[in-house]
């Protein structure tokens, strides 16, 4: 059977992500899962073939010292980005798989960005859902990058319906809602987006035949799930540090960042761009081979 050709953005010149692309191409398993086709600097050449390697970028080494993110780095990741896009869009590949980034330099170079979801949700024209993907635990997102005091602002019933019967659609039938306020609000103690913004949400998902729980406190489930006591298919979070720090705590190296709702899979690994060890050799390559996979897999 052909191997499904997957676009890879090598992420920040600077950090780790070159170093962990180029070890997670060597995994047997990625070998036997897929065809690469890098988007990345004239300085990998010699390391990968030359028909899996689109340079896009011919930085001076200046521009990409390990742990030294330049300006031109940052605009470079960008334009990786950019151009494994535009491959997706025109079917020279099937799916996408974005080595991190440092949203922070790639705005110091000049470009607005928010985050790979936010520009492929702009790049394809479509509302997408971000799912933190892994073996113990599936969550997803309701907002992804947003400060704490516009998030009511961004809570919105029919927005809620749409992205509880797109992580039906992809994860399974049985969904849990996390509520806003701690305790869910404790029927308004603290709050009233839980009955104002949620609770009418998963009204109408149930009168779908979504099985749908909510708004259920995060403590609690999250302490319940980690230890296999329930039995929901994937939860919806309502904001960014609600979900992500226990996906990451649960299972950092194999969960994986996957985009619902695009025409094609993306993933990327949840990590940064890890200044700290880059060009030393001791990035850890396990996440990007998860993602590469996790890419495969939902071609299939």
């Amino acid at each position: 059977m052909r191997r499904p050709v997957i676009a890879i953005s090598a992420g920040d010149p600077s950090g780790i992500g070159p170093e962990v692309t180029l070890k997670a191409l060597k995994h047997p398993k990625v070998r036997r899962a897929l065809t690469p086709l890098v988007f990345g600097d004239e300085s990998l050449s010699g390391q990968l073939p030359a028909d899996q390697l689109i340079i896009v970028t011919q930085l001076p080494a200046s521009e990409r010292r390990p742990g030294k993110p330049s300006r031109a780095g940052g605009r470079a990741q960008h334009a990786y980005v950019c151009a494994a896009i535009e491959a997706a869009r025109d079917g020279r590949a099937a799916a996408i798989c974005n080595a991190p980034v440092s949203k922070e330099t790639i705005v110091r170079a000049g470009i607005s960005f928010v985050g790979h979801t936010e520009l492929l949700a702009e790049s394809f024209g479509c509302e997408v859902l971000m799912l933190m993907d892994g073996p113990r635990l599936k969550v997803a997102l309701a907002t992804n990058h947003v400060a704490v005091k516009d998030l009511p602002k961004r809570l919105e019933p029919k927005r809620l319906l749409r992205q509880i019967r797109l992580l039906a659609q992809h994860c399974g039938r049985h969904i849990a809602v996390l509520g806003l306020n701690p305790h869910a609000g404790e029927h308004g103690t603290f709050g009233d987006e839980e009955a104002r913004l949620i609770e009418p949400a998963i009204r109408r998902a149930r009168a779908l035949g979504i099985r749908c729980d909510g708004p259920l406190p995060a403590d609690g489930l999250f302490a319940r799930l980690s230890h296999g006591e329930l039995g929901y298919d994937a939860v919806l979070a309502m904001f960014h540090d609600q979900a992500l720090p226990v996906a990451k705590a649960l299972d950092f190296r194999r969960t994986v960042n996957v985009t619902l709702g695009l025409p094609v899979p993306r993933t990327s690994p949840d990590h940064g761009t890890a200044y700290d060890i880059a060009g030393k050799g001791r990035a850890d390559p396990e996440p990007m081979i998860s993602a590469l996979l996790k890419a495969a897999e939902l071609l299939r």
